[in-house]
């Protein structure tokens, strides 16, 4: 019989379970943005609902039982992927968090988690397109339109160039923060992202 974990990719007989008592620790990565979120405990029935539910399911310490992130908040964790490390006794998880992680209500348990800086950019450029508050400057950019936002991005292109020739790095970087900033409003009127953008870069790299 075909087992989820095998067409998840995942072969959990070949898992160290017996390391940890048949607990293996799980870290769990935003899967936008690379922030760790959190590290709980699988046992197999944990992984096993993991991948059948794709809503991420710890076995709890404390309360003996299998748990799922978000069963009483809300705050779910959606599976995107099941990692193995090199000793087959560590896991790691990427998923999509419905609200904060923490029970604190921040978005990670551990407070000064870092993230890639670009996704927190793109994901609130997306915010800004769906919701248009009325004091924002993005949302005028937006009611612009295409061809008026793509000028700004001409008219930024220009002004980092010209700082890289004429300017300090203090300019250079302004002008090239302001740019990848309009850049990103962009692509987001057209549907696209920052994203999207290295998903080609990283295409590109794997091919060279």
């Amino acid at each position: 019989m075909t087992t989820e974990n095998q067409r998840s990719g995942i072969d959990s007989a070949s898992l160290d379970w017996n390391k940890g008592d048949g607990l293996l620790p799980v870290i769990v990565q935003d899967a936008s943005n690379l922030r760790v979120l959190m590290l709980g405990y699988m046992n197999l029935e944990a992984l096993d609902a993991t991948l059948a539910s794709r809503r991420v399911t710890f076995f709890s310490r404390s309360k003996q039982r299998l748990w799922t992130k978000g069963e009483s908040s809300g705050h779910v964790l959606e599976l995107v992927s099941v990692d193995v490390d090199c000793d087959n006794d560590t896991l790691l998880v990427l998923a999509q968090p419905q609200g904060p992680t923490c029970h604190l209500q921040r978005p990670s348990c551990f407070p000064s988690a870092p993230s890639a800086f670009l996704s927190e950019l793109d994901a609130l450029v997306e915010q800004r397109e769906r919701e248009r508050p009325a004091d924002s400057y993005t949302t005028r950019l937006f009611e612009g339109g295409v061809r008026r936002i793509a000028q700004k991005v001409g008219e930024e292109g220009v002004e980092t160039a010209l700082a890289a020739v004429a300017q300090d790095e203090t300019a250079l970087l302004g002008e090239s923060a302001d740019l990848l900033y309009h850049l990103a409003v962009l692509l987001r009127s057209r549907g696209l992202s920052l994203a999207d953008t290295i998903e080609v870069l990283r295409a590109r790299h794997a091919s060279s």
